[in-house]
């Protein structure tokens, strides 16, 4: 099948989930009629490259406030797990956890399967071993040269002191080859830009968005006169 991503125009999928850093529940539609919001994706607290990111969004954050725009993460942590890792880890935007990755699935984000045949694989659908293991990455210059996947997250897991609970790993068992995504919604509800991780090379695995100019698309917050098409991200290379 196909993959078939959400593109802008797109209206985004609902979810109500439970609150990590606050009481009660985070909603799509607390954000509906009042002000556009960016929605990021990510793997579990197992993942280092994730971890980072959410560091990285309380930046991006500030700079989307600045022009009326309100920032949410969505984890694939279980909550009571997520809750202990950001207490002492303070995170600076809106969490929501998702151990069933539904929320990932719902914005039709791709969560590869590994199979064995090379000529078989069509990715983001599916790739080999052999092609994970040959895909080198450092995303955030901290590793001495690019490293498989699998080592990058070994050596910065073990850099960060990390030690993964039975909840992380079944996480990474059941939705280890899960891809991440950022989505800017309007006040309605609809899908204005997004970018979708290693969406469509294996060798964007792990990189984040780099957004050029106003995310408003110069027309106020999430102006509604202009696709944000043009305003897709450009994945900052290793």
């Amino acid at each position: 099948m196909a993959f078939t991503p959400l593109r802008p125009g797109d209206p985004a999928p609902h979810f109500a989930l439970p609150a990590v850093n606050r009481e009660g529940q985070v909603s799509l539609d607390d954000y509906r009629g009042r002000s556009p919001v960016l929605v990021a994706l990510f793997r579990g607290l197992h993942c280092p490259f994730c971890r980072r990111h959410l560091v990285q969004l309380g930046t991006t954050q500030d700079k989307l406030k600045a022009v009326g725009v309100e920032t949410m993460a969505v984890v694939n942590t279980p909550a009571e797990r997520a809750r202990l890792y950001f207490k002492y880890r303070p995170a600076r935007v809106l969490l929501a956890a998702d151990p069933e990755a539904a929320t990932h699935q719902a914005f039709r984000l791709p969560a590869g399967v590994i199979v064995e045949d090379e000529s078989a694989t069509s990715w983001p659908q599916s790739a080999t071993m052999g092609q994970l293991l040959a895909t080198r990455v450092n995303p955030t210059g901290e590793l001495p040269e690019p490293q498989n996947v699998f080592t990058a997250m070994e050596t910065l897991n073990k850099k960060d002191g990390f030690e993964m609970t039975d909840a992380d790993q079944q996480i990474a068992h059941a939705h280890g080859t899960q891809m991440g995504g950022h989505f800017l919604i309007d006040r309605d509800g609809i899908v204005r830009w997004l970018q979708i991780e290693a969406g469509e090379r294996i060798g964007d695995i792990s990189q984040v968005p780099e957004r050029r100019g106003d995310p408003s698309g110069g027309a106020g917050p999430l102006g509604r006169s202009r696709s944000s098409s043009d305003h897709l991200s450009r994945p900052r290379r290793a």
